[in-house]
């Protein structure tokens, strides 16, 4: 055989195998499904927001009213130590964005039109949820991915938003894959195996990105890890996450801070290792007036590690925009 019909042989089965061995590549199942029942907390609560089921958790009464965003991988269960405190100062809501948390997991084919998993869908949802609850302005807590969906919610309905607090927000980097690779994302080998991907969340990676999220990780316990694996007992964690992955993209929202004219407060650990402790020293610069909190030996997520040090800043910050 002639060397160059051999060469083209050899490309055709290669991308022959690119091709069809991720289609049959067989995919293990999950584990049996827990039902949502039987992960809820004693305060857990539902409410249906353009027709997707919502985890949330509610204390406190009265002004200000205060809604609490988690990271990516997180839940309410990521707000435990400051949800009550912050009480004592107004109304606090946490939520499972959608992918997380107890939060019902649309599948593809049970929607129309945009993906409930889009910055744009999160942020809608935010709103709907406001609505739902008779909100009609909130302050806005969001941490890491639920800092950049409070930011863009802040841009896109300023009247609604009384003030900010940016916990080591994802606003300058982040936003999911690279641009080139997410026409890839939505071909039938990706999204076959997109799923099975996304289980190394449940496993020794997803352990290291919460380690990772700790200046000391020797803080974070078993009850920890478990508290943040519980939700992957629920059918088609896996899929969701795969969907938001798909639909995620760059927020855009560094070129046009200078538009947010609320309060702002930008918080950070000063070793966070997920989203650098110098891009929220950026964020409070490039953002007019925005008020800046460093917490030692702190990481990524202070509302769990420095606590206190978390709601001295908050509570202090609220007490000045009264």
């Amino acid at each position: 055989m002639k060397p160059l019909r051999l060469i083209g042989l050899f490309l055709l089965v290669a991308l022959l195998v690119v091709i069809i061995g991720p289609l049959i590549i067989p995919v293990p199942p999950l584990p049996d499904a827990v039902p949502v029942t039987a992960l809820m907390d004693d305060d857990s609560r539902f409410v249906e927001v353009k027709g997707i089921d919502v985890h949330y958790k509610q204390y406190g009464s009265g002004e200000p009213v205060m809604i609490l965003l988690h990271g990516f991988g997180a839940s309410t269960f990521s707000w435990r130590e400051v949800m009550q405190p912050l009480a004592q100062y107004g109304t606090v809501i946490a939520f499972d964005r959608p992918a997380f948390g107890l939060t019902e997991r649309p599948m593809p084919g049970e929607w129309s039109g945009e993906s409930p998993y889009t910055l744009n869908s999160q942020i809608q949802l935010l709103m709907g949820l406001m609505d739902q609850l008779g909100i009609e302005r909130a302050v806005l807590i969001g941490n890491s991915a639920g800092g950049t969906v409070a930011a863009a919610a802040a841009l896109a309905y300023p009247e609604r938003v009384s003030a900010l607090v940016l916990v080591d927000a994802a606003i300058y980097a982040g936003g999911g894959a690279p641009a080139w690779i997410r026409p890839l994302l939505r071909t039938p080998q990706f999204d076959r195996l997109g799923p099975w991907f996304a289980r190394s969340i449940a496993g020794e990676q997803g352990d290291a990105f919460l380690r990772a999220a700790w200046h000391d990780p020797s803080k974070i316990t078993e009850d920890i890890i478990q508290g943040y694996r519980k939700p992957l007992q629920l059918a088609n964690w896996d899929r969701a996450l795969w969907e938001l992955t798909k639909a995620s993209g760059e927020s855009q929202l560094a070129g046009r801070l200078k538009e947010l004219s609320m309060p702002v407060l930008v918080v950070t650990g000063d070793d966070d290792r997920i989203v650098p402790t110098a891009e929220s020293l950026r964020l409070a610069n490039d953002i007019p007036g925005a008020k800046l909190a460093v917490f030692p030996d702190c990481g990524h997520v202070p509302q769990e590690e420095c606590p206190q040090s978390f709601l001295e800043a908050v509570v202090g910050f609220l007490s000045e925009i009264k």
